[in-house]
């Protein structure tokens, strides 16, 4: 499906919660480790909450250390968009949905290397999981086959090394509390 397909419309904002509506349209963040997957394991898809564009992938998911879900890559490098942000005073990468724009988190260095070493850090709130058991019923079998040959999921491991590095030093969307 198109990008395009994925849109932001009124009642899909209208259903948000305020968690979601500040976090996705208001580029807000959500606390690490009170989240709904940053420890989530399930095979199955993440879906932008706004638009259900599917994002990212379990088979793509790791446990970074940091409170939030973490993913090596989009589900399709068209899913998501990249711009700089400057809010904390230093550049960081914010990630947002292709389709209705909602803001989803961070992308940072420092992930797994032997998956490209990226660390696509997401806020639970912008994102809506879908089980591997549920994809054709919810619309989206087309992303069956990401779950057919492969063994049970498992956190794929992580150089613990990097990943220190990287959350000792980033701020990793943290916010000042208003």
């Amino acid at each position: 499906m198109n990008p395009t397909d994925y849109r932001k419309t009124p009642e899909a904002l209208s259903r948000l919660t305020d968690l979601q509506h500040r976090v996705t349209q208001k580029d807000g963040t959500e606390p690490a480790f009170r989240n709904a997957y940053w420890n989530t394991h399930d095979d199955g898809i993440y879906v932008d909450i706004v638009s259900g564009q599917p994002l990212f992938s379990s088979t793509d998911k790791y446990d970074s250390g940091t409170g939030w879900p973490s993913f090596t890559r989009p589900i399709d490098p068209d899913a998501v968009s990249t711009r700089t942000d400057w809010r904390l005073l230093m550049p960081r990468t914010e990630v947002r949905s292709s389709g209705a724009d909602s803001h989803l988190g961070h992308v940072f260095p420092g992930g797994p290397r032997d998956a490209g070493g990226l660390r696509y850090c997401m806020n639970s709130a912008a994102l809506r999981f879908v089980p591997a058991a549920s994809l054709e019923a919810e619309g989206y079998g087309a992303y069956r086959r990401l779950f057919e040959t492969t063994p049970a999921h498992t956190t794929p491991a992580h150089d613990t090394t990097q990943a220190h590095t990287d959350t000792n030093t980033n701020t990793d969307d943290q916010e000042i509390a208003s």
